[in-house]
């Protein structure tokens, strides 16, 4: 099991930018995708962003693509979300998550999930 702590979120206008991090605490970071997903209140969770063990392979939603990367240093056990051209809809709680082996988009594949960050973008 991974241990997930984030941090980063805060109160932005809108066009500025947030990078967030998590940092994991696990024997075997590497050997996991991570993602980051984010909720509205009143709305389910959605993907944002993936990225393989390796972070040699990379999968964006279709609403933060050319906007938002997603990285990692593996042997700093961090994962980032740096977050462009913020707009008010990019409003939520950003939560990480550590998946299988494999990237993956799909919620039930991640198993460890962060805390949440809340991110607010203001118009």
């Amino acid at each position: 099991q991974v241990q997930l702590v984030e941090s980063g979120g805060g109160l932005v206008q809108a066009g500025g930018s947030l990078r967030l991090s998590c940092a994991a605490s696990g024997r075997t970071f590497s050997s996991y995708a991570m993602g980051w997903f984010r909720q509205a209140p009143g709305k389910e969770r959605e993907f944002v962003a993936a990225i393989s063990g390796s972070g040699g392979s990379t999968y964006y939603a279709d609403s933060v693509k050319g906007r938002f990367t997603i990285s990692r240093e593996n042997a700093k056990n961090t994962v980032y979300l740096q977050m462009n051209s913020l707009k008010p809809e990019d409003t939520a709680v950003y939560y990480c998550a550590a998946g299988p082996r494999y990237l993956s988009v799909r919620t039930s594949d991640f198993g460890s999930w962060g805390q949440g960050t809340q991110v607010t973008v203001s118009s």
